[in-house]
């Protein structure tokens, strides 16, 4: 019985392992099908992009972090949030191109990875774009608050009272909770207007943005950044800061997610991606330099820094204009998490992973419009009741979660021997894909995934991985290179400096080990397969920094933020479990049974009142009779 009872259990959690670790495989076909609406260009998606990123992170960020964190070196923070953003910018811009798909790093994550994975992603993303929006709101109705000498606060303070939970806010915010509710309508009506009123909005904003910039320098007072001190906080104020600026470039996300309504994808996303980063990071760097120079740090106002800070140089009118564009970023910034949040469950709930109610989009406006109204009624209710300052920290570790994990995931399928799909109007056949593919002989030579056959480095690895099949080294290698970079940053934070005594030998151990993984990574050939459009250059190095860093930013947020993520998350994990596991497409499709008790004579025998499931195919066998 005892023999029989833990063989019962080796194999049940055998399966799991299996479920969990599954991937989802995608077909040419699969990838460009949708039944959403193909109508974005390329110019509505560098917008949609801009206006998600540029919107409360540069009219009420920029002026929470250098009074409260950083000083005049929240330029700094705002570049190392931007560099680091922009590493895991290009590895979401060579998914984009490989898989336009909404979704965005859920996809990623399941295509690449597998199938718990993606759900811990997807699962984060929804809060990601949930807390977005509702701390924009919230910003949005503090900065009409603001503007109209806080008569609405005061009047709700006296009418309803205030709430006294730490984690909440002062007062219930009903100007936040119907600008939720408000906007959510305005994107029910369809994709193609809503861009159209997200593109005019965003126009607005840089024209209000270049305009700070120029006024700015002209009022500009050196004296600012030399006689208060241009890093009062330190260097880890200027680490903090850049933590918490993530939440300033968390929306370039959203390009990737339009992947399944963009006319050229295999075009658009990148370009997109690239650009609107770019054109958004320099902003911000300009218009936190402008404030800080213009009034000190110490006399900021967070909520409406950039308002106040002109209005001390008695400048109304300015005032009025800079107001106007506020409005305009901060609305355009909730439409892009209102947009991607709906995205994400309907991506979610294709693959079976949450409820099929998310599936239904309505055939008249080509939008899951129940999706839509359950982000806004959630999206209204947390702007209603929560803090403005505890939603941007407890979104930003969800995001850099993502951005670790698709960063990872780039290295992995660059070192898979699977050909995944090339988009283009001309290529639909896998054959045509291996045809046209850029260095597609060294897949069809087998040598993908496989240990380079020249240099030293072969010599010296061979005898080690020569049983490694194609691929398999590779991602045990990143899991380690994940894991030592994990170790290592919390080593550094918890120590402080790692050149006093037994910190140097730890922080050199983990940094060769590193080091180390990536070496053995880079030894192996890569699979250029579907990437002609573009590529992360510099694999696996780039995508490896990409995740150091944002380890490193996940481990300078507080406790307290990494509490309620651990309860979002085992709110998620029972959601998984519970449902996801069972109900997941690739569970039907392969299907599964325990027949540990049975003979395998008796276990291979189709039950009564069962349904038989066909078994997967072996990708790797699949792709090669259609590359024949």
């Amino acid at each position: 019985m005892p023999g029989s009872r833990d063989k019962i259990l080796s194999e049940v959690f055998s399966g799991i392992c299996n479920k969990m670790n599954r991937c989802k495989p995608l077909s040419s076909d699969d990838v460009m099908a949708t039944p959403l609406r193909r109508c974005l260009n390329t110019f509505d998606i560098t917008l949609l992009g801009i206006g998600h990123m540029v919107g409360a992170g540069i009219y009420v960020l920029v002026g929470t972090v250098a009074k409260d964190q950083a000083g005049p070196g929240i330029i700094v923070s705002f570049l190392i949030a931007g560099l680091t953003s922009m590493l895991a910018a290009l590895c979401y811009a060579e998914f984009g191109t490989r898989i336009p798909k909404a979704g965005s790093a859920y996809v990623y994550t399941y295509v690449s990875v597998g199938e718990f994975w993606a759900f811990v992603i997807g699962w984060n993303l929804i809060l990601e774009h949930m807390i977005g929006a509702a701390s924009v709101a919230r910003a949005w109705s503090g900065y009409i608050d603001s503007m109209l000498g806080n008569v609405v606060s005061h009047t709700i303070m006296d009418t309803v009272g205030g709430l006294h939970e730490g984690l909440l806010g002062q007062y219930p915010d009903f100007l936040a909770f119907a600008f939720c509710l408000a906007y959510a309508c305005v994107l029910g009506t369809g994709v193609k207007f809503s861009s159209w009123i997200n593109s005019g909005l965003t126009l607005v904003n840089l024209i209000v943005i270049t305009f700070v910039v120029v006024l700015g320098f002209y009022y500009a007072d050196f004296d600012n950044w030399t006689k208060y001190g241009f890093l009062p906080y330190g260097y880890s104020g200027v680490i903090a800061g850049a933590a918490t600026c993530f939440y300033a470039f968390v929306g370039f996300d959203s390009i990737a997610t339009s992947g399944e309504e963009a006319k050229n994808p295999q075009f658009s996303i990148p370009v997109a991606t690239i650009l609107s980063l770019s054109l958004v990071c320099l902003g911000y760097v300009l218009v936190s330099g402008v404030l800080t120079l213009v009034v000190p740090y110490s006399e900021i106002e967070p909520t409406s820094a950039l308002s106040s800070a002109f209005g001390s140089l008695h400048l109304p009118w300015a005032q009025v204009f800079i107001g106007v564009g506020a409005l305009c970023g901060m609305t355009t910034t909730l439409l892009g998490s209102l947009f991607a949040l709906p995205r994400c469950m309907y991506a979610m709930a294709q693959d079976g992973l949450l409820f099929s109610c998310f599936t239904r989009v309505n055939k008249a406006t080509q939008v899951p419009l129940l999706n839509l109204a359950v982000s806004g009624i959630l999206t209204a209710v947390i702007a209603l009741l929560f803090d403005l300052e505890k939603l941007v920290e407890f979104m930003s570790i969800g995001t850099l979660l993502a951005y670790t994990i698709v960063s990872a995931s780039v290295i992995t399928l660059r070192y898979r021997p699977e050909i995944l799909p090339l988009l283009s109007r001309e290529n639909s056949s896998l054959s045509d894909l291996a045809d046209s593919a850029p260095f597609a002989n060294d897949y069809t030579q087998g040598r993908a995934g496989l240990l380079k056959t020249s240099g030293y480095l072969y010599r010296f690895l061979d005898p080690m991985l020569c049983e490694s099949p194609p691929g398999v080294a590779v991602s045990t290698f990143v899991f380690i290179y994940c894991m030592f970079s994990a170790l290592l940053c919390t080593h550094l934070r918890i120590n402080g400096d790692p050149t006093m005594g037994a910190n140097v030998v730890a922080t050199v151990f983990m940094s060769s080990a590193m080091i180390a993984s990536l070496v053995v990574i880079a030894a192996h050939e890569q699979n250029m397969t579907g990437l002609k459009m573009f590529r992360v250059p510099l694999v696996p190095w780039l995508p490896g920094l990409s995740v150091f860093c944002n380890v490193a930013l996940m481990t300078h947020l507080n406790l307290l933020t990494w509490l309620r993520f651990i309860v979002w998350m085992a709110l998620g994990l029972l959601v998984y479990f519970l449902y996801g596991m069972h109900h997941s497409k690739e569970n039907i499709t392969a299907g599964s049974s325990y027949s540990v008790l049975l003979s395998p004579s008796e276990s291979n025998k189709p039950k009564w009142g069962s349904i038989q499931t066909p078994t997967k195919q072996d990708p790797d066998t699949e792709s090669e009779k259609n590359l024949q």
